[in-house]
């Protein structure tokens, strides 16, 4: 049996207007600034240390103790902006 002719196709190119040049989608995505890891890991090991130091010497620590229960919030608030950041790094 003959073999069939391949057609080849063209280059889609959208219509124009339909995305403009300065939206976000059509910009490449740049790498993360050279600072942005090391902050990113700094904020996760700070927030870390903090709960790890109000469990074993709050009640010895004067500010600590005074702000009571809000050290977790403090702790994990470092901890969940450091994997935020870890979701936009590139």
């Amino acid at each position: 049996m003959p073999k069939s002719k391949v057609r080849k196709k063209s280059v889609y190119t959208p219509p124009s207007g339909t995305m403009p040049a300065g939206t976000p989608a059509a910009r490449a995505v740049q790498p993360s600034p050279r600072w942005y890891a090391p902050l990113m890991v700094t904020l996760m090991v700070l927030g870390l240390l903090w709960i790890v130091v109000f469990y074993v010497a709050g009640d010895r620590i004067g500010f600590l103790s005074s702000i009571g229960p809000w050290n977790f919030a403090i702790g994990f608030g470092l901890m969940v902006a450091g994997l935020v950041m870890s979701m936009r790094w590139r």
